[in-house]
């Protein structure tokens, strides 16, 4: 099935030569596509790390399938396993790297998404470990009603690194602004200084 990218029209000039020209509306649409189908991405991996349940399940239909490698099943089983086991450790950064996606039908791409992600642990002897985990997202994305998000996903483990951990710098800096998650994060929050939020609310009434 051809994709819906590089369409383009050919037409003769004036002068019986043949030219190329885009089809600006098909770019426009894959363009928008593309950005949207990079927002689920986005959205996937902020809920994971703010541990945010409605954030994670935004990325996915509702009757998509994922498998992680440690569970299969629909969005709500996978919301459930993933943020009941990342819940469990101190703070988590997960990390995308580059993506390959492939426009197959208007409402249909495949594609492929590189990771890693950091996990901030205990062990059994309350020693801090740090576990990174790095792999692949390989997904189907569907368009619903103007909305694309993740109609499949399988996780591929590519490497996995499991070192000591040093919280020095947190130890020696408690006011620098740190990870937090259920709603307690800066980028939740955005309590901006009383002088910051003045500048943001002249500059929002005078464009």
């Amino acid at each position: 099935m051809a994709a819906i990218s590089r369409r383009r029209h050919r037409d003769a000039d004036a002068g019986g030569v043949v030219t190329s020209t885009l089809d600006i509306e098909a770019e426009l649409r894959e363009i928008l596509a593309r950005r949207a189908i990079a927002d689920a991405g986005f959205r996937y991996t902020r809920g994971l790390d703010r541990i945010d349940r409605a954030m994670l399940l935004s990325a996915f239909h509702e009757d998509a399938f994922v498998d992680c490698g440690l569970m299969q099943g629909g969005p709500g089983a996978f919301a459930d396993f993933a943020l009941g086991f990342l819940g469990d450790m101190h703070r988590t950064h997960h990390q995308l790297g580059q993506q390959h996606v492939a426009m197959q039908l208007p409402s249909h791409a495949s594609g492929e998404t590189y990771f890693q992600a950091y996990h901030d642990i205990t062990d059994e002897q309350g020693q801090k470990r740090d576990l990174f985990i790095a792999g692949r997202y390989v997904d189907e994305y569907t368009s619903r009603d103007g909305q694309w998000k993740i109609a499949a996903r399988t996780l591929i483990t590519d490497w996995v690194t499991d070192t000591p951990g040093n919280r020095a710098f947190f130890e020696d800096n408690p006011e620098a602004p740190s990870g937090q998650r259920d709603g307690r994060d800066f980028s939740d929050r955005r309590d901006w200084p009383q002088t910051v939020r003045a500048t943001l609310t002249r500059q929002r009434m005078n464009p």
